[in-house]
């Protein structure tokens, strides 16, 4: 398998295994769809890590397989690609991206899947494609637009650079640089934290935030509004309130 999902205290793990770079071929690509879908699925995953392992997250595309690819097969491609990290992206419980060593191409559009990114003092991300002649097709010139911004984005990938984790972190393309040793036990602490939580509660904040991006804020209220009212429909919010009320604030447990 070039990825596999293993599951410990909620948490689901999704870790790629092609060294020696983790290079995004077809199958990793299908196999990704798969195993978000199965982590979608899952009960006992209420939380979700994206790890490349200890020394490289992914160095992004194939490109000896996408070197023999002509126009006709990546139109038929591209699609597919596109939709395996689709799945990761709405994954509708908290995802974590464990960020180590590289992180480019496909490999930082898969981070950027992620909805909070962890990455190692050491990493490095990037868009590189336009080296290639090309631009990313994984859903790099929306999502990263979205979370830093156009013109940091269009840098980016207009000069196909790396940056650094300190870099990163200052233009919010990641949200925290640790020692590379506690990449992975940071991003699982934080995920196994959400797993305790709220789950439908957890779901209506991640489906509000990312369906309000893509419209306009009245439209973005409305899907706030009935999350909320639905929120009260479900046993963890009575579980939550009568916590509140009983023994006060932040003591209340939802599994």
């Amino acid at each position: 398998m070039t990825a596999n999902l293993e599951v410990t205290d909620g948490v689901g793990t999704i870790r790629l295994d092609r060294p020696p770079m983790n290079a995004l071929d077809v199958a990793t690509q299908d196999r990704l769809r798969e195993l978000a879908e199965e982590a979608t699925r899952r009960e006992d995953v209420r939380a979700v890590v994206l790890y490349g392992g200890e020394k490289v997250f992914a160095a992004g595309a194939d490109i000896k397989e996408m070197q023999v690819m002509d126009h006709a097969a990546m139109v038929v491609r591209s699609k597919a690609l596109q939709d395996s990290f689709t799945a990761v992206a709405r994954i509708p419980k908290p995802v974590v991206a464990a960020v180590t060593g590289y992180a480019l191409g496909g490999g930082c559009e898969l981070a950027l899947c992620a909805d909070y990114r962890i990455a190692a003092d050491n990493a490095r991300l990037g868009q590189p494609e336009i080296l290639l002649g090309l631009i990313p097709g994984a859903g790099g010139t929306q999502r990263l637009a979205r979370l830093i911004g156009p013109s940091r984005a269009k840098d980016l990938i207009f000069t196909g650079r790396h940056v650094k984790a300190e870099e990163a972190l200052t233009i919010g393309l990641v949200d925290r640089v640790v020692p590379a040793a506690e990449v992975y036990e940071q991003a699982h602490a934080w995920a196994a934290g959400l797993a305790k939580g709220p789950a439908l509660a957890l779901r209506a904040a991640k489906e509000s935030v990312d369906a309000g991006l893509e419209t306009d804020i009245d439209t973005g209220l409305t899907i706030e509004r009935n999350w909320f009212a639905g929120l009260f429909a479900t046993e963890d919010r009575e579980r939550g309130m009568r916590s509140f009320v009983e023994e006060g604030p932040g003591k209340a447990k939802f599994l």
